[in-house]
């Protein structure tokens, strides 16, 4: 490896850890930082805070100032072409007068694919990309599902005994795991744009399904599949905005409706599909168009078997205490022919939390699945 290309993997290395302080904080937009290198020293950094707000170059390039002319630019992701609520980056960049622009890949934004990087080269900016592209499409996953299959990353959160259960047959499930792996279920709360769970959980548990005792300055979207419109309106989750529920009849044929539940402030859509079902995959779709990136599944064995059925889940967040429960409520309810039908998830990362043990485990490889 030449010298050019390690100092492009420590300085690309920094602008992705500043890329990482956006991640509870930048949805719908993509999490991106920028270094600005002049003879080897850093002269400016940023990473994109919210949307609306200036992006990450934008950031770096005011902490150069006139430095910039002449440096190189590390960018985690291909500086974007066109005007949204903020001008284009490309533009800053060449305003700035860099001479080279790194980015670690090209944005799978349709209005920039590839367009961005052409446009710094048409000024006569040398331009490179792929430098860590695997550690920035991982901090990006959920932005790169929408923008290449139109539907949120979508990960199950289940917490289990050893034996495999999640709650007893009564629906007792407080607690299987300790108190570090419930603090950890609060941090990918805060990274979801949005959480999935199922009538039947609201009504077991009536729990308002928002991040707690963790900093964040907006709540995820919380989301309800309730087919038959069952949900009560003075339901927990109803205590605070945010809330759609799916449904799949026509409010006149549900036991509390659907003029109740707007009145308590929940959005309805109708999504009728199947066996009077709601038509999952439509409503992923649905969570994509809204620009919700990444959406966590925290639902009973019903739901959970029904997602895994449609092939519209991407990762498992498996928190497995040491514990025996015998007979209770299974992790997913999904019957198969044959074992050779087994669903095989690949091992992403096997964590200590506390006393339980934390299973990242992965149905979706991205490398195949986002591709443009």
């Amino acid at each position: 490896m030449s010298l050019q290309a390690i100092q492009d993997r420590i300085h690309m290395q920094h602008a992705l850890r500043l890329a990482a302080r956006g991640l509870y904080t930048t949805t719908p937009n993509p999490r991106v930082g920028c270094v600005i290198v002049r003879d080897g020293v850093v002269i400016g950094e940023g990473w994109h805070v919210r949307a609306g707000e200036p992006h990450a170059e934008v950031h770096a390039v005011r902490a150069a100032g006139d430095a910039a002319h002449g440096a190189t630019a590390y960018v985690t992701l291909e500086p974007c072409s066109h005007h949204g609520r903020t001008p284009p980056c490309a533009d800053a960049l060449i305003k700035a007068g860099v001479a080279r622009v790194v980015a670690a890949m090209t944005d799978p934004n349709p209005q920039v694919a590839g367009r961005g990087l052409a446009r710094l080269a048409a000024a006569g900016i040398e331009t490179a990309s792929g430098v860590l592209e695997a550690e920035a499409r991982e901090l990006n996953i959920g932005f790169i599902s929408r923008m290449l299959r139109g539907r949120p990353w979508t990960r199950i959160k289940l917490a289990a005994s050893l034996d495999g259960r999640i709650a007893l047959d009564d629906g007792q499930s407080k607690w299987i795991t300790g108190a570090a792996a419930r603090a950890d279920v609060q941090r990918w709360r805060a990274r979801s744009c949005a959480l999935l769970t199922s009538v039947d959980t609201v009504l077991a548990d009536d729990a308002q399904l928002t991040v707690r005792d963790f900093a964040v300055e907006r709540q995820p979207l919380r989301v309800v599949v309730d087919s038959r419109l069952r949900m009560p309106a003075d339901a927990a989750l109803l205590r605070s905005r945010g809330v759609l529920v799916a449904a799949a009849i026509e409010a006149h044929a549900a036991p509390h409706g659907r003029a109740a539940l707007e009145a308590a402030g929940a959005e309805v859509v109708l999504l009728p599909g199947e066996d009077g079902r709601v038509d999952l995959p439509a409503l992923l779709d649905l969570l994509g168009q809204r620009g919700i990136n990444e959406l966590t599944v925290e639902a009973g064995g019903v739901l959970a078997g029904s997602l895994l059925q449609a092939g519209l889940v991407d990762e498992l967040l498996l928190y497995q205490a040491p514990v025996l429960i015998g007979k209770g409520k299974a992790m997913a309810d999904f019957a198969l022919a044959t074992l050779s039908e087994r669903y095989a998830p690949r091992v992403i990362e096997r964590r200590s939390v506390g006393d339980d043990l934390r299973w990242t485990l992965r149905f979706t490889d991205p490398a195949q699945a986002f591709t443009a």
